[in-house]
């Protein structure tokens, strides 16, 4: 069995996702999950937030330059997606990895929002 990638919080990866229309191909992801999950020799999955090159006015979005991500272009995170994927779908994006625990928060307030809950309500 080959052994499975062991990515750090913060670092960028590609996927293909599943659910994403025919000959799309890998899209960049930020692996928000913790390191003590992601390099858990169980744990099968690491959890993730897509981003996109098809920018939006959409409020939970993080738009985030090329000079933070190491990407080619201006992207934004899209945190109401965050999702589990197998780490063995994970493809490497050398040298890419956003201001991580910055971003980190940035991103787990949105997913918060997303919800319909304020941060404030959450005891």
């Amino acid at each position: 069995m080959a052994e499975l990638p062991q990515p750090l919080r913060g670092e960028i990866w590609d996927v293909d996702f599943p659910s994403d229309p025919p000959g799309k191909g890998r899209r960049p992801v930020l692996i928000v999950s913790p390191n003590g999950r992601n390099k858990h020799p169980r744990a099968m999955t690491v959890l993730v937030v897509p981003f996109s090159a098809t920018l939006s006015e959409y409020p939970t979005h993080i738009r985030l330059a090329p000079g933070e991500t190491g990407l080619g272009e201006i992207s934004e995170l899209q945190p109401e997606q965050i999702t589990a994927v197998r780490k063995e779908y994970l493809k490497p994006r050398l040298g890419t990895r956003t201001q991580a625990e910055s971003v980190i928060t940035r991103v787990a307030r949105n997913v918060v929002f997303s919800l319909g809950v304020q941060p404030k309500d959450i005891q």
